[in-house]
């Protein structure tokens, strides 16, 4: 370790990736300095993300299994929903992960600052008005919610505006076709608010396979949510019966106690002072980095959603202790793999992916791919006065059909996917999965029994 500066390295920015890297930096005796301008530590994920956003979710899905008790022989009355009560716990629940943070930082010796850091050079920078000095610094400050340069835009709000209401708005307006859209559409219809989705196309997250797309649609629409394709939002205005949005097509659609923007995030690289370093950036703002998250200028690196890849907390996570763990444990090439990630969505049904798409399957192996699909109604469905449908598709290629790609939702997606993954890294082939007992009964055996 270089006692030339102040420390063996800095993160800019306190969330996951900068958490990751610098904890397991200092876990091998690193010094290391996390600078973050936000209160807590944490980041988006912890604070006004994936954290608070799947207390919601459970949220939903208790709702959800509230309204199905019935088909189980209970006789169940809800007498109401203290939503003021759930975002109590919810921030408590929060609170008690950033003062974990601080426990376990320390025990690597890492230190910590509040403030805004700025480059000065590729081995300095300033907060406050004072110089921090590193042999290294890694930039990980994340990315915003983007709000659309309309009239009226101050009349909605982001999906940080949605983690800070302590009150239920009976209607919403959610603008946006990603997954934070649909899944905080979907958490606020759950839990009995009346929602509309406005989506610019006619389908939303349509980086995901047909398949997904087309189930969730049916089920959010059955589910009584609104979808109104097509709107692109050209104003919002305050009427006396609530929010009113018109859209560039004409249309408005009114009578909203809140309009939430989620059309999109940009990284938070406007103000790190990137030109004195010398650090690139591209058109869209990100940073572009190396295999081993290096920028353009060695010794400076970067991670997490400021370098649009995956933007994903744990590819942040990933990528920041494999850093750690080539430059200060020498394993020499450890570097991130941005192949096979899995992910899920939280959306009522939940849905899951891993690999490539059939679309994607279809141009990169022609013929030489087959897809296997079903559809079906799982177990604790066909009780439930709501009969939501589980849908799983398997796509395999090459003579030995390995599995290329693996798409699922319904109940328990979420939790299945976690192992089929780490089959596809392992190089599971059709006859691999065929091969595996199935647990019956459980809806994860369908993907080992298909035909």
């Amino acid at each position: 370790m270089s006692s030339d500066y102040d420390y063996d390295l800095i993160a800019v920015g306190g969330g996951s990736g900068g958490i990751a890297t610098a904890n397991r930096a200092g876990s091998y005796g690193a010094r290391c300095l996390i600078i973050e301008s936000d209160p807590v530590l944490g980041g988006t994920c912890v604070n006004r993300g994936c954290v608070p956003k799947k207390v919601m979710w459970y949220a939903g899905a208790t709702a959800h299994a509230l309204r199905d008790a019935s088909g189980y022989g209970f006789d169940v009355t809800v007498n109401g929903f203290d939503w003021s009560a759930l975002v109590e716990k919810r921030q408590q629940y929060i609170s008690n992960i950033n003062n974990a943070y601080a426990n376990y930082l320390g025990k690597n010796n890492v230190t910590t600052l509040t403030g805004y850091a700025t480059l000065v050079d590729k081995n300095t920078v300033e907060v406050d008005g004072k110089r921090y000095s590193a042999a290294r610094i890694i930039l990980a400050p994340g990315g915003y919610a983007r709000v659309p340069d309309i009239p009226g835009k101050e009349l909605g709000m982001t999906s940080d505006g949605f983690f800070e209401m302590t009150q239920q708005p009976k209607s919403v307006l959610v603008l946006g076709a990603g997954y934070i859209a649909v899944e905080l559409a979907g958490m606020m219809q759950a839990m009995g608010s009346q929602v509309t989705l406005g989506i610019r196309n006619q389908s939303f997250l349509r980086e995901f396979d047909d398949l997904l797309q087309e189930k969730l649609m049916e089920e959010m629409l059955a589910e009584g949510l609104h979808v109104e394709k097509g709107f692109t939002t050209a104003s919002l205005e305050k009427k006396e019966g609530g929010i009113t949005a018109t859209g560039e097509n004409g249309v408005s659609l009114d009578g909203f106690d809140a309009v939430i923007f989620a059309v999109g995030r940009s990284p938070a690289t406007e103000s790190l002072g990137l030109e004195n370093a010398g650090v690139t950036k591209d058109a869209r703002g990100y940073i572009p980095v190396d295999k081993y998250q290096e920028t353009n200028v060695p010794g400076v690196f970067a991670i997490g959603d400021v370098t649009g890849q995956a933007e994903l907390t744990p590819i942040a996570i990933a990528a920041g202790r494999r850093l750690a763990d080539r430059i200060y444990d020498a394993q020499e090439g450890r570097h991130m793999d941005y192949s096979l990630i899995p992910t899920v969505v939280f959306s009522h049904p939940p849905m899951a992916t891993v690999g490539v798409t059939e679309t994607q399957a279809r141009e990169q192996y022609g013929d030489d791919m087959k897809v296997y699909q079903s559809t079906f109604t799982a177990m604790y469905n066909s009780f439930t006065p709501h009969k939501s449908k589980t849908a799983m598709k398997l796509i395999v290629a090459g003579a030995n059909e390995k599995v290329v790609g693996i798409h699922m939702i319904g109940l328990a997606a979420d939790e299945m996917m976690q192992g089929f993954a780490v089959a596809m890294r392992m190089g599971a082939t059709k006859k691999d999965l065929d091969d595996t007992v199935a647990i019956h009964p459980t809806s994860g055996e369908e993907l080992v029994t298909m035909r």
